[in-house]
Formats: structure tokens, C-alpha cells, sequence
């Protein structure tokens, strides 16, 4: 089965969201845009793993200690550049901490042998891709100038920088992802506290 870690959006923000993406999408028509249910702050892919290692990754994560975490949801962005764009998404100020946490379920996804990630922690909330492309923010060799994005871009440029709302999350999740032609389906397997105060 397909594992990652995760956070949940608020429902308030998720609201939010909802709304922003029902006025914009028909400026990327062509996009595949996420459903607001589905949406969801990735802290870390896992990839595929036997049935029996969620009893493995609940005890390795039982010692888990983490500082509690505020993220501001504002802006926008396109990956991997403006220019040629395959992911349209929101951007999130979070601070030291969202990255500390991410940093600390690497190296415990390490001493399962599950590779630690190459590049550095970039977070953000993936609200649409381009059509047949990957969801990596990072450039790949087939990355070509396209005009998936451009009247959004063109659009959003005439508004003012989105704001969607801050949320203090208390706990994030194991998350098994199954593919689909419809899409990903996601379900949770477990949950793990986050503190609620400044350390």
C-alpha cells in the first residue's frame, strides 16, 4: 500500500479554499483540479510498504516529541516555474516548525529503510495539475513552457494576494493512498499528537 504522512486543514479554512477554487477554475479548464475533501498539508510520502509495517511505523513514531505548529495559508504559486507551470498551489508561513516536524518523520522513516527525502522541505497545498503531469514541485526533464495556467495567472495577477486563515494543528496522520482513474482515494490509519504549546 501506497503511506504518507499529513496534516488536515480546518474546516473553516477548507471552506475557504472551496470558494476560492469555484470562482477560479474556469480560468484552467484543461487543469485537474484536487476536491476540497481530499485536501491536505504532505509532510512525508513514504511510498509503497507491506500491510504489516503500520504496527511497525506506530511504534517507531510512539517517541515522537514536536513543537506546536501555526501555519498561515496566503498567496499562490506555480511549480515548477511560472513559465512552465504543472502545479497550481497556495502557499503556507509556518515558521520553523512544520519543517522541524517533517524533518524529524524522515529520519524516523530512515531507520525503517524508507529513503530520506533529496531535496529540502517545501511546503505548500496543491490545488491543481496540469493535464498528464506529475505533481513534483521540482523540474524535470520534460518540463516545457505551456499555457495550462495562463489566463489564471492572468486572472489571479488583477486580485489581491488570497488570505485563507491560520490553523494550530493538534495531530497529523498515516495516510494510505489508492490511484484510481477518478483520482486518489484517501484513507487514515493513524493518528499522532502534536503538542499544543510553544516549546
Amino acid at each position: 500500500m501506497r503511506l504518507f504522512f499529513a496534516l488536515d486543514i480546518d474546516d473553516v479554512i477548507r471552506e475557504r479554499l472551496s470558494h476560492f477554487v469555484h470562482e477560479i477554475r474556469n480560468f484552467a479548464p484543461d487543469a485537474r483540479w484536487v476536491t476540497p475533501e481530499s485536501l491536505h498539508v504532505t509532510l512525508k510520502f513514504i511510498g509503497e510498504q507491506p500491510d504489516a509495517s503500520i504496527e511497525t511505523i506506530k511504534q517507531e513514531l510512539g517517541t515522537i516529541s514536536a513543537a506546536a505548529i501555526s501555519i498561515h495559508f496566503r498567496g499562490y504559486g506555480f511549480f515548477p516555474t511560472p513559465q512552465s507551470p504543472r502545479v497550481f498551489w497556495i502557499g503556507m508561513e509556518t515558521g520553523s516548525d512544520l519543517p522541524r516536524l517533517a524533518a524529524m518523520l524522515d529520519d524516523k522513516m530512515a531507520a525503517l529503510r524508507v529513503p530520506k527525502e533529496e531535496r529540502a522541505f517545501r511546503p505548500h497545498l496543491t490545488l491543481a495539475r496540469g493535464p498528464g503531469g506529475s505533481g513534483s514541485p521540482h523540474w524535470r526533464k520534460e518540463d516545457r513552457p505551456n499555457r495550462v495556467f495562463q489566463r489564471l495567472q492572468e486572472k489571479l495577477s488583477q486580485l489581491p494576494v488570497p488570505e485563507f486563515g491560520t490553523m494550530t494543528p493538534h495531530e497529523f496522520f498515516l495516510y494510505r493512498s489508492q490511484l484510481s482513474p477518478k483520482g486518489s482515494k484517501y484513507t487514515k490509519l493513524a493518528s499522532f499528537a502534536v503538542p499544543r504549546t510553544k516549546s
